[in-house]
């Protein structure tokens, strides 16, 4: 008995992790937040910035919203990574953080997930397929260490929360 409790107990922590997260991250001041997205995008992108990928997004933002955080914010790149609280957007992300976790970690692929209505994407179509290949573009080998190995054991537990509801499926 105790042996299928603790079998799961990685399931419940990833299951109910966003719910326990949400109301603290609320109460986090949004210029932390940007202080923290800001330097992230400035690692993840810093060749394509060098080698001019990211100019399409000039004169736009990009929304992302983590619905099950309730995490919402718009990113443009004008020389420099602009991080805002929620406004007009040409394009806009959003999932639940499982699944941004797992495509952070490339475990599951943007179109996968947009096909099964577990990311949508609203507005600019052409921007938001440019937007989605620069994600892709983005080399999770070259993740530091230490993160690259804490996505991918956060990505995995989702996948092993998710084992009996895809064995239902069958």
């Amino acid at each position: 008995m105790s042996l299928k409790w603790t079998s799961q107990l990685p399931a419940t922590l990833v299951n109910r992790a966003p719910g326990i997260l949400k109301r603290p991250l609320g109460h986090v001041p949004f210029v932390l937040k940007a202080n923290l997205i800001r330097p992230v995008l400035e690692y993840l992108f810093r060749d394509h910035a060098r080698g001019g990928e990211l100019d399409f997004l000039q004169d736009h933002w990009v929304g992302i919203s983590v619905l099950d955080l309730g995490l919402e914010f718009d990113v443009s790149f004008q020389g420099q990574w602009r991080v805002r609280p929620r406004g007009e957007t040409s394009v806009r992300f959003s999932a639940a953080s499982p699944e941004l976790l797992l495509i952070a970690a490339a475990k599951e692929d943007p179109d996968t997930l947009f096909f099964q209505r577990k990311l949508a994407i609203e507005g600019d179509t052409e921007l938001g397929l440019e937007v989605k290949n620069l994600l892709l573009g983005v080399e999770f080998d070259s993740l530091p260490g230490p993160v690259r190995l804490a996505l991918d054991k956060l990505a995995t537990l989702v996948m092993h929360s998710r084992e009996p509801e895809l064995a239902g499926q069958h």
